[in-house]
């Protein structure tokens, strides 16, 4: 039986890898189409395209530098001229570069700001612009509960992004929802092992870490609801409620 989800159209930036490949996986199993962005992961995304065709829907991959404007404020245009109609988009790429606050670099947090938050904001602003309905989700970090000292230019580009999310939220009711999911210690940042998370799991009320999986059903759980705008999910078995805590 067809579903309300059947047939539908996402695009998902950074969709290629890790939680954008698991994301477009799991979305495929429930008959939605997948346009799959990537700057540099032309392999994987072929590879994602691959899969998602043995699942039973059309997929199609787009490359784009997110931090070029020009691109950019075309992309949505680019993206309908191909697939047609787009019914959701999810925001998920970005970019994690250790800096402290001693050592955080103007051109650093700019860049942050520019791939974290301006591109989510603009490809919203443009899917809104083209499009008559739909449902954006933003892919934040269970770190703007709190703070994040090793990594400052990608926490303040996340918060900022929490603060467009509400605003957008509210900016584009009621034909448009936007709301945003925080994963916590899901994957170790990329080259990273199994061990990154194993010693982190004493800062986990729930004591384990979350997979892939848990953050495709929070995003499956939004695209389904038609009542639901401007909320954060916090996937992080309980991360969050520490992070006032520990400052």
């Amino acid at each position: 039986m067809k579903s309300y989800l059947t047939d539908k159209t996402v695009l998902i930036t950074g969709g290629a890898k890790r939680i954008g490949r698991q994301i477009a996986t799991s979305l495929a199993r429930h008959g939605i189409n997948a346009v799959i962005h990537y700057k540099s992961s032309a392999q994987e995304a072929q590879a994602l395209q691959n899969r998602l065709h043995d699942l039973g829907v059309k997929s199609w991959t787009i490359q784009m530098d997110l931090c070029s404007e020009t691109d950019l404020s075309e992309f949505i245009s680019l993206v309908r001229k191909r697939v047609g109609k787009l019914d959701f988009l999810i925001n998920n790429a970005s970019i994690f570069h250790t800096a402290d606050l001693d050592k955080l670099g103007f051109e650093d947090l700019i860049t942050n700001i520019s791939v974290n938050s301006w591109a989510p904001f603009s490809l919203t602003r443009s899917f809104v612009n083209e499009f008559d309905e739909g449902k954006v989700i933003n892919l934040l970090d269970t770190r703007i509960a709190g703070y994040d000292w090793d990594h400052v230019g990608y926490y303040l580009s996340k918060v900022l992004l929490e603060r467009i999310t509400k605003m957008m939220a509210l900016k584009y009711a009621p034909e448009f929802t936007v709301n945003g999911i925080a994963p916590g210690l899901i994957t170790p940042p990329t080259g990273g092992s199994q061990e990154y998370l194993k010693k982190r799991l004493g800062r986990v009320p729930l004591e384990t870490h979350g997979e892939k999986t848990d953050v495709a059903e929070a995003v499956l759980f939004l695209l389904q609801s038609s009542f639901i705008t401007g909320q954060i999910i916090y996937v992080d078995g309980g991360r969050n409620l520490l992070h006032e805590l520990e400052g």
